[in-house]
């Protein structure tokens, strides 16, 4: 489970672009249960969305399916696994408003404050 926060600005839309980012990128309707919405796509086999605390945070929670690999080809699979991976970086900027630079330097500075 990771937890995301949202770009300033970017909370009073957040709750209508964590779903329509799913379908916007992921090509998926999410099942909805108590505020957590659920697609499988690509190499996740279950892939869920719901907002934090005063909803300013994302909190993404994910398995993967590692049957890709058994059910095609390694060049196929590897494909289907870099494909998702790009689709989940763009739903996290979708949604955040943060770019893969930024929320890497947020997580640093958040790691600096837990040690």
């Amino acid at each position: 489970m990771q937890e995301y926060p949202i770009k300033r600005g970017y909370t009073k839309e957040f709750a209508i672009r964590m779903v329509d980012g799913l379908t916007e990128l992921f090509g998926e309707t999410a099942e909805e249960n108590e505020g957590h919405y659920t697609i499988s796509y690509g190499s996740f086999r279950r892939f869920e969305v719901y907002t934090g605390e005063k909803g300013k945070t994302l909190i993404v929670d994910s398995d993967s399916d590692m049957t890709v690999f058994d059910r095609l080809t390694e060049e196929e699979a590897n494909e289907v696994v870099l494909d998702t991976n790009r689709r989940f970086r763009q739903y996290l900027e979708h949604v955040t408003g943060y770019n893969t630079k930024e929320r890497k330097k947020n997580a640093e500075k958040a790691a600096k404050k837990m040690a």
